[in-house]
């Protein structure tokens, strides 16, 4: 239905907009990016635990690292293109916005050499990427030409990879249970017929990936020719409460980038030897996964995640000081609460924040002023009367992972 989709949704509770002047991208509005940044918080949070570090790699990269990585081949007609330099003494070159922050992070990998004991080295970045996506095929959040991804790498011995397949199957059902889905499949892609890197490389990898995903429990749907260029991957499909299906997470097992970038490590017996490096992401792009938020929940977040938590709403103007004076007492406690003190009826006040997708809504009159209380309105139920010094500790227990 079309007050299903997410960019109705968006219109309806003031997240974002589209428009001309800059096609496939998003013009955040202050409550959107506000789930915006709780879902990258989010994901900052757990990366940090599992051992990630955050970095932060170049918008724009010369042609010439894109041709050595193998992503000029697969993607040019995809990527943006500037030349630049051709009026002073450098000459003409060609620099191109990343697609993808994979060759970068192998930049940071290369920048000193490495011991097996730095091993496995964790990556994480949100990447701001830009495709030139044709413009027939963007729609709204789904597909966008400027996106960032929560792109991570892992450089790692051949005998970690199993491990480090298992803790990222463990971290992405947790991640995807506090967004509210529990329906996940799994397939693995095995090597396309355009790929980099001979067949008995792709027969590690692929031997690798399949053992890792089997070691770590996974029930896994083979998908032939679905790899990326470089690496087979598993890729996570959620299916949300219209039966429809999502691919958002996935690991890849890559021998191939490590040996066209050079990239080596001191082992144990002083030789140099390639990395294994595993590309990850559990939600791919933001945008995307947002949008598929916004539909899985028509609106209606979690409380964790809605960007106002709480209105507090005046039943007549001799309550509106009151109101305020609740609202700030929220937002010392770190909740985000808006004060609705227009002169309007309640059942106004209740609709207005309904539509802006509010899931808790106070309401006081002259009677919860006299009590200390406040009325507690959900969507389902009726009021519920709480005393003002124990809002706090009910909205803090919701909100917590």
């Amino acid at each position: 239905m079309e007050d299903q989709d997410h960019r109705v949704i968006a219109r309806r509770m003031d997240l974002f907009h589209q428009q001309e002047e800059g096609q496939g991208m998003i013009f955040w509005h202050p409550r959107g990016f506000a789930v915006y940044q709780l879902i990258e918080g989010e994901i900052r949070r757990r990366m940090r635990a599992a051992g990630f570090a955050e970095v932060r790699t170049p918008q724009l990269l010369d042609r010439s690292l894109w041709e050595a990585s193998g992503h000029w081949q697969k993607f040019s007609k995809e990527m943006f293109v500037f030349e630049v330099g051709a009026d002073n003494d450098d000459g003409a070159r060609q620099l191109a916005l990343k697609p993808m922050s994979c060759p970068g992070h192998v930049q940071i990998f290369k920048s000193r050499l490495r011991s097996f004991r730095d091993l496995p080295l964790r990556l994480a970045e949100f990447g701001a990427c830009m495709r030139n996506e044709p413009s027939g095929a963007l729609l709204g959040l789904m597909r966008t030409r400027a996106f960032v991804q929560d792109d991570a790498h892992i450089f790692c011995l051949e005998e970690q990879v199993e491990e480090e397949v298992a803790n990222f199957c463990r971290l992405l059902q947790a991640v995807y249970a506090r967004f509210g889905f529990d329906d996940v499949a799994v397939g693995l892609s095995t090597r396309p017929a355009e790929r980099a890197g001979e067949d008995a490389v792709w027969d590690r990898a692929e031997d690798m990936l399949a053992v890792a995903a089997t070691a770590a429990g996974l029930k896994f749907v083979l998908q032939p020719g679905e790899g990326a260029f470089y690496g087979p991957k598993l890729e996570f499909v959620l299916r949300d409460r219209k039966g429809r299906s999502w691919q958002c997470g996935t690991i890849q097992v890559d021998l191939v980038l490590p040996e066209r970038l050079d990239a080596v490590f001191a082992a144990s017996d002083g030789s140099r030897r390639r990395p294994v490096m595993l590309h990850q992401a559990v939600l791919g792009s933001i945008e995307r996964f947002m949008g598929v938020l916004l539909e899985h929940h028509a609106g209606k977040l979690p409380f964790w995640l809605a960007p106002d938590q709480v209105a507090v709403a005046s039943i007549g103007p001799e309550q509106a000081n009151d109101a305020e004076a609740l609202v700030a007492e929220l937002k010392a406690a770190g909740l985000r609460a808006v004060a609705d003190v227009r002169q309007e009826r309640l059942a106004k006040k209740v609709h207005d924040a309904r539509q802006l997708g509010i899931p808790a809504f106070l309401a006081v009159g002259a009677q919860e002023v006299a009590n200390g209380t406040a009325a507690l309105r959900r969507e389902e139920g009726g009021p519920l009367k709480i005393p003002r010094e124990e809002l706090v500790v009910h909205f803090e227990k919701e909100a917590a992972p």
